[in-house]
C-alpha cells in the first residue's frame, strides 16, 4: 500500500498575515522613515492596517506634502482642516512636528494654537516652522507650554515670551531665521535654555530686531558647542577684538563659531584699553600673545571689510588666536557686481607670520576673494603659517568673474598659485570661476 502524500503548510503559512503582526514599535519606525502621505497609504494593505497610520510619531507636512494635496484638490487643500484631521487622529506620543507655511497662504493663528496645545500634551521634542509667506507668523504663548523641547526651529515668525516663561530645560538646538521679539528680550529667552549647545541666529530680511543680548545673559551657556551669531546684536557701545574673546572665552566647549560683522562698529585698539584682555597685539613691535581658545575647531568670519585695518586686525587676532583651528572660511563685506577694490589701508610691515606662530589649519575658503594687496597679504600669511593645510579654495568675486578675460584670468590665477606656503604643506589650491575650478 502506497503512503499517503504529505499535505504541503503553504496554504497555512499562507494564511498568516506576518506584516500585522509586527510589534508596535517595528511599525511606528517604518511609519516615521515615510512621507506623511505614503504612511497614510498604507491603510489599504490589510483591515488590521487601516489605522496603523495613527502611531506616526513624526509629522512633516513640507513642501512634498503640500505639492500631494494641491494635486489632490489644488491650492485650497493644504489647510487647516485637513492638517486637523490627520493630527486629530495620531494615537501616540509626537516626538517631531514640521510645518510649511507657503508663499501666499495664510492661516488661522487660532489653528495652530490648538495644534500648539495638542502638541505640548503629547511631549513634543522637535518643533519646526518654516514661514515662507511674507507677514511674519506671530506665535502665542501655547509655543512655551512644549517644555520638553530639545530642538526649536523657526523661520519669519514673531515671539512674544509671557512673564511667566521660565525656559525650555531640555532645549539643545536652537535656529532662528528672521525671528523677531515683541518686547526685545532675546537675550533673555536663551539664557534660560541651560543646556543649549548649538545656537544659530540668522537674519536676511534687513536689520535685527531691536533688543541687544548683553553679556551676561549668553555667558550662561557654559555647554554651547556652535554658535552662529550676527555680532551687531551683542550689547556693546563698541566691539573690540577683546570684547568679542571675552564673549567667547566664556564658552569651553565651543567647537564651531560663525561671526557676522556687517553693522559692526569696531574701534581702534590703540586707544582702547580692555577690561578682560585675552588676546594683546603690542603696539608697533608685531608680538603675540596666544589665546585660550584651544577647543574652537571652525571658524567663519562674514561681512569682513578688508578696506578698514581695524576690522582685519579682529580677523587675524580672531585667526591667530585659535591655535587649535583647522576650518576656516571667509567673505568679505564688499561683493558688488562692479565696485573698486578698497584702498590698502592696513599696515601690513607691523605684522611678521614668523611671530604670530603656526596654525593647524587644514581648509580654507575664500569668498569674493577681489586680489586687493590686503587679500593677497592675508592669503600669503595662511599659506605660511599652515603645514598642515590640504585645500584652499577660493571664489572671486562677481566683478573679476565676470569682467575680467581669459587672459586675465590666468593671470590672476597665476598670481594667486605662486604665491609661497610652508615648506610642509601640500595644499591644493582651487580657483573656481562660475563653478569650473583651476588649480
Amino acid at each position: 500500500m502506497e503512503p499517503a502524500p504529505k499535505k504541503h503548510n503553504a496554504s497555512k503559512l499562507a494564511s498568516e498575515d506576518i506584516i500585522s503582526k509586527m510589534p508596535e514599535d517595528v511599525i511606528v519606525n517604518i511609519m516615521d522613515r515615510l512621507p506623511i502621505q505614503y504612511a497614510i497609504r498604507t491603510s489599504i494593505l490589510s483591515r488590521k492596517w487601516r489605522f496603523k497610520w495613527t502611531l506616526l510619531s513624526q509629522v512633516v507636512f513640507d513642501v512634498f506634502f503640500c505639492e500631494y494635496l494641491k494635486g489632490l484638490g489644488g491650492e485650497n487643500w493644504y489647510d487647516a482642516n485637513n492638517i486637523n484631521r490627520i493630527l486629530f487622529h495620531l494615537k501616540g506620543s509626537i516626538t517631531k512636528f514640521d510645518f510649511l507655511i507657503p508663499y501666499g497662504k495664510v492661516l488661522d493663528v487660532t489653528e495652530i494654537d490648538h495644534w500648539m496645545i495638542l502638541l505640548s500634551r503629547k511631549g513634543i521634542k522637535e518643533f519646526n516652522l518654516l514661514n515662507i509667506h511674507v507677514t511674519p507668523l506671530t506665535l502665542s504663548s501655547y509655543l512655551f507650554s512644549c517644555v520638553k523641547l530639545e530642538h526649536l526651529m523657526l523661520y519669519n515668525c514673531s515671539l512674544n515670551p509671557t512673564p511667566t516663561f521660565c525656559g525650555f530645560p531640555y532645549l539643545l538646538h536652537l535656529i532662528f531665521y528672521d525671528v523677531k521679539f515683541v518686547n526685545g528680550n532675546f537675550g533673555e529667552y536663551i539664557s534660560q535654555c541651560p543646556l543649549l549647545e548649538f545656537v544659530k541666529v540668522v537674519y536676511f530680511n534687513g536689520d535685527p530686531p531691536i533688543g541687544k543680548i548683553k553679556m551676561i545673559e549668553i555667558a550662561k551657556l557654559k555647554k554651547l558647542k556652535c554658535l552662529i551669531f550676527p555680532l551687531c546684536m551683542l550689547d556693546s557701545t563698541a566691539l573690540t577684538t577683546s570684547v568679542v574673546f571675552d564673549l567667547v572665552g566664556h564658552f569651553s566647549k565651543l567647537q564651531e563659531l560663525s561671526l557676522d560683522l556687517h553693522k559692526c562698529k569696531l574701534i581702534d585698539l590703540a586707544f582702547y584699553v580692555p577690561c578682560f584682555s585675552k588676546f594683546v597685539r603690542e603696539s608697533g613691535v608685531g608680538k603675540w600673545v596666544r589665546t585660550s581658545l584651544s577647543c574652537l575647531r571652525t571658524l567663519r568670519l562674514l561681512a569682513v571689510d578688508f578696506g578698514s585695518d581695524i576690522m582685519l586686525s579682529f580677523a587675524i587676532d580672531m585667526i591667530w588666536g585659535s591655535p587649535e583651528l583647522q576650518k576656516l572660511y571667509i567673505i568679505p563685506a564688499y561683493n558688488a557686481a562692479i565696485q573698486s577694490p578698497p584702498p590698502p589701508a592696513f599696515c601690513a610691515s607691523d605684522f611678521n607670520h614668523i611671530s604670530m606662530g603656526q596654525l593647524r589649519l587644514r581648509s580654507i575658503a575664500f569668498t569674493y576673494f577681489r586680489g586687493s594687496k590686503n587679500d593677497i597679504w592675508l592669503m600669503k600669511n595662511l599659506l605660511a603659517c599652515s603645514r598642515l593645510l590640504k585645500e584652499i579654495l577660493i571664489y572671486p568675486c562677481l566683478s573679476l568673474t565676470t569682467y575680467l578675460s581669459d587672459d586675465e584670468k590666468s593671470m590672476f590665477a597665476t598670481k594667486l598659485l605662486d604665491l609661497h606656503r610652508s615648506s610642509s604643506s601640500a595644499a591644493e589650491r582651487n580657483i573656481i570661476w562660475d563653478g569650473h575650478s583651476e588649480y
